[in-house]
């Protein structure tokens, strides 16, 4: 038996915050392991298109249909546990585990354990409109973590909410994106806030220390390492 357990990987959401993904996890499992070691991964990337247009209809049981059905197809094909690759769809991670009988590893788990390591307190959350005004992630990371979560004015989560789906998502990355981010987490640290977390997976590609006031914590490498962590357990 591989003593390696195979990562189910759901990605495709966007393809280009799960090229990050593959790259990372194979980048650490070589890091631990030397060599030509790289890391056992089975993907379903999903189209999505499909996905955001329900998401931004409401209809979350319809996204939900779409993963868990990659994640049984997973499962069959022999994936010992899922790996979600976005932030956003961690709202239906509960319904994709039921689904399909394999425990979904949880990005804001792996995030939260990351904070609550650094004895972070009070803590920005950026990522989609979902993300920042629902309570699937935030009340996750209070609840488990004890954290205070703050998210970003309005005007800031709408504009950066558009970032994310017109230009990160394409693999856009300009200027005028990063000076938001910037501004974003100024404002944050001004509200008190010790650190903030990238809570898209696409975010990354546009804040790293140079234009952030606050320490980042970065959802993608930390939920790569979660799954290479218990790909090795």
């Amino acid at each position: 038996m591989n003593a390696m357990r195979l990562i189910g990987l759901i990605g495709g959401m966007s393809w280009e915050s799960t090229a990050l993904y593959y790259r990372l996890m194979n980048e650490e499992v070589k890091r631990r392991l030397g060599g030509l070691r790289s890391a056992r991964i089975l993907m379903h990337s999903v189209d999505f298109h499909e996905i955001e247009q329900r998401q931004h209809s409401g209809d979350w049981a319809g996204t939900a249909e779409i993963l868990a059905g990659a994640a049984s197809g997973l499962k069959s094909a022999g994936a010992e546990f899922l790996v979600i690759a976005t932030n956003t769809m961690h709202k239906v991670a509960d319904e994709v585990e039921a689904a399909s009988g394999l425990e979904v590893l949880h990005i804001a788990d792996a995030t939260g354990d990351a904070l609550a390591s650094d004895r972070r307190k009070r803590v920005g959350l950026l990522g989609t409109r979902f993300t920042m005004e629902e309570d699937f992630y935030a009340e996750r990371l209070r609840s488990r973590f004890g954290l205070d979560v703050v998210v970003p004015e309005k005007p800031s989560r709408d504009a950066i909410h558009r970032v994310i789906y017109e230009e990160l998502c394409l693999g856009e990355v300009k200027a005028g994106a990063r000076d938001l981010f910037r501004a974003v987490i100024d404002d944050l640290r001004g509200g008190g806030c010790d650190s903030v977390i990238l809570g898209c997976t696409e975010i990354t590609m546009a804040v790293d220390e140079t234009n952030s006031a606050l320490p980042i914590y970065d959802t993608t490498a930390l939920h790569a390492v979660a799954a290479v962590d218990r790909a090795l357990q």
